[in-house]
């Protein structure tokens, strides 16, 4: 760590946003955030918010490059120290979840960073996911048969819940006894990623932290005496000029892969289908020409992204928009509201599965050194799992309108109701 001086203060705030109200914790807010995103952009672009203590940027130009620029970071602890920095060190409670997440991908900063996803990228190879296709379909569509068998039932349950577990499972070679561990373990640790979480909610993550990584442990070292053709393995046996990953490092990176993907795959499969339910003409196109499969993907994540903020630490002063932002704060990029700019996106409210791919720039799964690693894998899972309910089992349809959760950051629905 460098010695500094104190972090800069955080400026007074500027004017509240006028229109409607960035309200995080509403359920109003969290069913439609857009109407929001909406005002934010037409009122600039850096906005203080108050019950986090963070700067909100709307607008894709911005959230794009402040993705890539080093001046900011996922953590600051590479550069200085939690007192260096105007923070408050963690709860000393909260130890086995800030262990697992600050040694994974997403948290570390260059030097580190480029070190763990060198080595990663050595197990994690492209032609590791394209082996894995056929097993994706094969799962796909088993999961969609049995809900078609069954004339419908909850489609977020039966199907996209499943398939990316199973797929990770199977990738990581977890036996199938130990699969339903899965879900619950990804489901409270992504809960400490909401805003403000709650006591309970880091206590459940804290002890999912705790279950999870000893699980992982006892697998690696099984691995280590018996290795298979799995990833845990492969992770396991990559090195370059003698590097190789710590134990920690593999447990925070299979734990990442899991909790991302999984997230990811499931709420873009149960909002995708909830969108393509509210726009009729627009399944019907699809379902007549499965060529635009891909196309529809790509606007699923782009026009509903599962992930609406991703939050930075400013390392060095920055400025956006005339607004000088000091180091010390915390930055909130809006994905959501950057993939409804207009200033990117023709007619952005429109949900048109013919918007060419290759000029759908949407950032839901990132930029820069901490573009998803596993972007490839959720891609081959949305194709599959769509593409199985179109071929095998056509003419589904919304039963009832579901709820949301009441998470913001990682959104999504309690259920999806279905029927043919």
């Amino acid at each position: 760590m460098t010695a500094t001086s104190p972090a800069s203060p955080t400026p007074p705030p500027p004017p509240a946003a006028p229109g409607a109200a960035f309200d995080p914790w509403s359920a109003s807010f969290v069913a439609d955030p857009y109407p929001a995103y909406a005002h934010l952009r037409a009122a600039g672009r850096a906005h203080w918010f108050a019950p986090t203590s963070q700067w909100l940027i709307p607008h894709h130009d911005d959230v794009s490059a402040l993705l890539r620029d080093r001046r900011l970071g996922r953590t600051y602890l590479h550069r200085f120290s939690h007192e260096e920095f105007g923070r408050e060190a963690p709860p000393a409670g909260h130890e086995p979840f800030t262990t697992l997440n600050g040694n994974g991908l997403l948290d570390l900063e260059a030097p580190a960073h480029s070190r763990v996803r060198r080595l990663v990228a050595k197990a994690f190879t492209p032609r590791t996911v394209e082996a894995l296709a056929p097993t994706v379909e094969r799962l796909a569509a088993e999961l969609v048969a049995s809900l078609r068998a069954d004339g419908g039932g909850d489609l977020l349950a039966r199907v996209a819940e499943p398939l990316p577990v199973a797929v990770i499972a199977e990738m990581l070679g977890i036996p199938a006894g130990d699969r339903p561990l899965l879900r619950p373990w990804s489901a409270a640790i992504t809960g400490m990623f909401e805003l403000n979480p709650t006591p309970e909610a880091a206590a459940a993550a804290v002890r999912a932290s705790q279950e999870f990584s000893g699980y992982l442990r006892e697998l690696i070292a099984a691995r280590r005496s018996d290795p298979g053709e799995d990833l845990i393995s492969a992770l396991i046996a990559v090195q370059d000029d003698g590097d190789v990953l710590s134990e920690q490092e593999m447990v925070s990176t299979v734990v990442l892969l899991l909790n991302a993907g999984h997230e990811a795959t499931v709420n873009t499969t149960t909002v995708g289908w909830l969108t393509l339910f509210h726009h009729p003409e627009q399944l019907r196109a699809l379902a007549a020409d499965p060529g635009l499969l891909r196309n529809a993907v790509e606007e699923m994540l782009r026009y509903d992204t599962p992930l609406q903020m991703f939050e930075r630490w400013v390392l060095d002063d920055i400025e956006v928009g005339g607004t000088v932002i000091p180091r010390g704060s915390e930055v909130a990029l809006l994905f959501g509201s950057a993939n409804r700019d207009p200033a990117r996106f023709e007619d952005p409210d429109r949900f048109d599965i013919a918007r060419p791919a290759d000029g759908n720039r949407h950032v839901s799964f990132g930029a820069g050194i901490h573009y998803c690693l596993g972007a490839p894998l959720a891609r081959l899972e949305l194709a599959a799992s769509f593409g199985s309910f179109l071929r095998d089992a056509p003419g589904v349809r919304l039963l009832a309108e579901p709820a949301w959760r009441p998470g913001y950051v990682i959104r999504g629905v309690e259920e999806l109701q279905v029927t043919w």
